[in-house]
């Protein structure tokens, strides 16, 4: 049947079907069956991820049909997201290298780097930046990338996640202006101090985790689990952020679905939730002074959990 298929479009269509037809579950980096298919064919072929349409119609030789059918079967039959298989994925306008010791680059945070964080930096030098629970390093080596004037240290708990952020930040070449530190939350950074920090922990609840599609199978627990309302490392950051940000520094979690936890649990603290071009998604930013403010229910909150 497959003996019919000739060109990258007929493959790259035929690679969407039988995508959308096995029930498979998008998210990671692609939200649909076309460009998860897309971005297989091209990179079977080592071509570009936005080749010119006027090589769609190109045809394929035996041994490329045969390495793109194989791949299109492994996606189905494994449930492995397309970055795990070709071991990139695009965040911020920017390719990085990934692997199943880190989640695959998703958060929202891409659209506010892209942006250069307006308005909410607007006002605000920047000097240094920190990016805590890194994975890849995606969201502080885009930071770095698209703003050559700041130095920004990562951070991560896992030392397999920090070999791939090293990885990312000499193939984008910044690692001069990128440090990569293992460390527990702020354990490692003690005595730093940042205009900007920005992360996105682990957020997931413990019933969303055991309700998860087999595909985030294959990231690392580490990054997803955060106990019984997703707050675990949340509460943690909102603690002893203070003492890690400048004067006038910043502030930004993704929390995703645990927004609605969070803004029950502190209602008097004014959160912020960032509206992205796709609505609001569970993205807050939260200045210092506010941190300090609110300290105390804050930190007796996160006591009350244990």
């Amino acid at each position: 049947m497959t003996a019919e298929l000739s060109t990258i479009v007929d493959f790259i269509r035929y690679g969407a079907s039988r995508f959308a037809g096995a029930g498979l579950t998008f998210g990671h980096s692609y939200d649909n069956a076309l460009d998860e298919a897309t971005h297989l064919v091209l990179w079977a072929l080592h071509m570009p991820h936005d080749l010119s349409p006027n090589y769609g119609h190109a045809k394929l030789v035996s041994d490329e049909k045969i390495a793109i059918l194989a791949l299109i079967e492994r996606r189905i039959t494994e449930r492995k997201p397309v970055a795990y298989l070709t071991g990139e994925a695009w965040f911020a306008g920017l390719l990085f290298k990934v692997n199943e010791n880190v989640l695959v680059p998703r958060s929202p945070i891409a659209e506010l780097i892209q942006s250069n964080f307006s308005p909410w930096l607007d006002d605000v030098e920047i000097e240094r930046a920190l990016d805590l629970c890194t994975g890849s390093g995606c969201i502080g080596i885009a930071m770095a990338s698209h703003n050559p004037g700041w130095q920004v240290d990562v951070v991560d708990i896992s030392p397999a996640a920090l070999e791939l952020a090293e990885a990312n930040a000499r193939f984008q070449d910044v690692q001069d202006r990128v440090r990569v530190i293992e460390s527990d939350l702020f354990a490692g950074v003690q005595g730093e101090v940042y205009d900007l920090i920005v992360s996105n922990p682990p957020y997931v609840t413990e019933q969303e985790f055991a309700d998860l599609p087999p595909e985030y199978g294959h990231e690392p627990a580490l990054g997803l689990r955060a106990g019984h309302d997703g707050l675990d490392f949340a509460l943690r950051i909102l603690v002893d952020a203070p003492a890690h940000l400048s004067e006038q520094g910043l502030l930004i979690v993704e929390v995703g679905e645990s927004e609605h936890a969070l803004a029950a649990l502190l209602p008097r603290v004014p959160f912020t939730w960032i509206e992205f071009n796709v609505g609001q998604m569970g993205v807050f930013a939260l200045d210092r002074r506010d941190l300090v403010t609110h300290a105390g229910e804050i930190r007796a909150a996160l006591q009350a959990r244990s």
